[in-house]
């Protein structure tokens, strides 16, 4: 597969430090962290420090099927910036841009070779605008 990162975006009309907390902390992590109304996140850890782990469980509400997202942080940037390698090696970025008009959250990734581009990109891209509403309410 020819290299190629996937780029997601959400303004999320709130301040950078409760739109941080939102993303960051485990208890927030469980409300949002899921791209359909038929799934859920049922537990997640955050050692948010580089070298430590992340991990979030994602269910099937019907218990159909379920995994665990797993990633080592690269670089972490309080406010700014979160850098980490998942358990296949694939690399993201996300960052954190104080605007005006709130913060405008930006997820860059390296696709998996299972399924399309597309189809990785309106995932994550579900599971951010989840996010949104979630850190907006």
């Amino acid at each position: 597969m020819e290299a190629h990162r996937i780029t997601v975006k959400a303004m999320v009309k709130n301040d950078v430090e409760t739109v941080w907390e939102c993303w960051t902390d485990p208890g927030h992590i469980t409300q949002w962290n899921f791209a359909a109304d038929s799934w859920c996140c049922p537990r997640a850890e955050n050692d948010l420090k580089v070298g430590g782990k992340y991990m979030a469980r994602m269910e099937a509400k019907d218990g159909s099927f379920g995994f665990d997202f797993e990633a080592v942080y690269d670089e972490v940037v309080e406010h700014k910036k979160i850098s980490y390698t998942m358990m296949d090696g694939r690399q993201a970025t996300t960052t954190f841009e104080n605007s005006g008009n709130g913060t405008l959250v930006t997820t860059i990734f390296d696709p998996e070779d299972q399924n399309p581009l597309e189809m990785q990109e309106e995932g994550w891209q579900a599971i951010l605008n989840n996010f949104k509403t979630y850190a907006e309410g």
